[in-house]
């Protein structure tokens, strides 16, 4: 229990020091989305937390909502803006989430908050993921991030929750400096974004 005393103290403190820190950067971006795409600015999606709780999860838009003549949604890779692409080169698309952080749906450090379309393709183990709070960053994005395959990126969200410490949070967050300053594991080759869950484990499926 005192364990989570401090870490959400830390995230209390951290959200509200990054905001202040960040208020320049965070209104020149919410600027550009709105000059280079229109409204809304920030986009938000209902994702599982803390529990499987819903919790609306914010990021500044970094698409345009196009689609084709038959009205299907354009490929991510044909909405995605320039901005939007230097966005997510630098992760400043997730920095609304210090608000999420700040309300006490997610944390600094934990598993990324996925979709609930991937329950069904989950497995029991992977699905522990859920019994700590979200996070901007983790132990998977600091170790391959989009580069790594579902499997590996679950077992690090799994290795996570059963060896979680305030140390293990401060080694997530020094090695998050240095792969937002390198720009690493950005895509997945040949995406992009990241290949989604439930294709990833279709396509396994079907080999």
């Amino acid at each position: 229990m005192l364990k989570k005393i401090v870490k959400r103290t830390i995230d209390i403190c951290g959200s509200l020091t990054g905001i202040i820190i960040l208020s320049p950067i965070l209104l020149v971006t919410a600027i550009m989305v709105w000059a280079t795409m229109g409204r809304p600015i920030i986009f938000t999606q209902t994702r599982p937390g803390l529990n499987k709780k819903p919790f609306q999860v914010m990021k500044f838009r970094s698409m345009k909502n196009a689609t084709d003549a038959n009205g299907k949604v354009l490929s991510d890779a044909e909405r995605l803006t320039k901005f939007g692409n230097m966005m997510r080169n630098f992760s400043i698309d997730e920095l609304p989430q210090l608000f999420n952080i700040l309300k006490g749906d997610m944390s600094i450090i934990g598993p990324r908050p996925l979709l609930y379309d991937f329950f069904p393709y989950y497995t029991a183990k992977e699905m522990r993921r859920h019994e700590v709070k979200p996070g901007i960053t983790g132990l998977a994005q600091v170790n391959g991030r989009n580069n790594l395959n579902w499997d590996a990126r679950l077992a690090m969200d799994i290795e996570y929750v059963d060896n979680w410490s305030l140390w293990l949070d401060i080694k997530i967050v020094l090695k998050t400096i240095r792969v937002v300053l390198k720009r690493e594991g950005i895509n997945t080759e040949g995406h992009a974004t990241f290949l989604r869950l439930d294709d990833y484990r279709r396509g396994t499926k079907s080999n």
